[in-house]
């Protein structure tokens, strides 16, 4: 008796027909699964580690121009002075501020505006960042120490900025600061901030 044996031929690729459609799907889901993963893990990032906020107006110029984008570090940290804030403090502008620490609770601060000096603690400050020399006077006498659990601070461009020495804006609670300016963002170039020499 002979043997019978099979065999096909396949033509033009045949063997693929019904495999190739589902592979393609599986690299769509996997591509889509891993897009939708990336998402919700820059969502977390930028919820509950950093924020992105924009700069407007040109009370923190030549530190920071209008149109700037930053991020900011909104762990809570130790802010120190010379931090650069973003402070959601309800305020006579209605909208958040962006300001430097110049004091903390228990500091006691003076503005000779004569002179053009700020002094903390009797130790006057070293400002090369500011826009041009203190002259802008607000609604306080000095020297006044700082509430606990607060902050006092100014813009750069102290002549052109509503800041602590203004009642308006007055004392910073530090429970209203959103977060410590890490990063310029936009416009891409000169990534520091909050560099004090």
């Amino acid at each position: 008796m002979r043997k019978k044996e099979e065999f096909s031929i396949s033509f033009n690729g045949s063997e693929n027909i019904g495999t190739s459609p589902k592979k393609a799907w599986a690299f769509i889901y996997e591509w889509l699964d891993s897009l939708i993963y990336a998402i919700i893990l820059i969502l977390l990032i930028f919820t509950f580690l950093f924020r992105v906020v924009g700069v407007h107006g040109l009370s923190m110029y030549p530190t920071l121009n209008n149109g700037d984008w930053l991020t900011v570090n909104s762990i809570p940290t130790k802010i120190n002075q010379g931090d650069i804030v973003v402070v959601t403090q309800p305020n006579s502008l209605n909208e958040p501020l962006i300001k430097r620490v110049i004091a903390k609770g228990g500091d006691t601060i003076n503005i000779d505006f004569i002179e053009h000096t700020v002094t903390v603690n009797g130790v006057t400050m070293y400002e090369p960042y500011i826009a041009e020399p203190t002259s802008r006077m607000g609604d306080f006498v000095y020297p006044l120490v700082v509430p606990e659990g607060c902050l006092f601070v100014m813009g750069d461009n102290r002549n052109d900025s509503l800041d602590s020495r203004f009642k308006t804006i007055g004392f910073i609670d530090e429970r209203y600061v959103l977060g410590v300016a890490q990063v310029r963002i936009f416009p891409f170039g000169d990534w520091t901030i909050n560099d004090n020499e």
